[in-house]
């Protein structure tokens, strides 16, 4: 079984380059329902575009934590 949580996100692209392009750093947010997340920044680099990450997105994990998927929620 799957576990997901869902996420909105802002970050310019100045910021994704200046705080997040360095492997193996956590992005720190809070999930729609209030839980304090993390997760690796380079699972966000097929949504950079020019404007940066804008969006909604749902993150998909196995039971013991480790992520499968992400992809653009509605």
């Amino acid at each position: 079984m799957m576990n997901s949580i869902l996420v909105t996100l802002h970050i310019s692209p100045e910021d994704y380059i200046k705080q997040y392009q360095i492997p193996g750093v956590m992005v720190h947010t809070h999930a729609s329902d209030g839980r304090r997340v993390q997760f690796p920044a380079s699972i966000l680099k097929p949504f950079l575009l020019h404007e940066g990450i804008h969006g909604r997105f749902r993150i998909n994990f196995s039971q013991n934590g480790k992520f499968k998927s992400i992809e653009r929620s509605s």
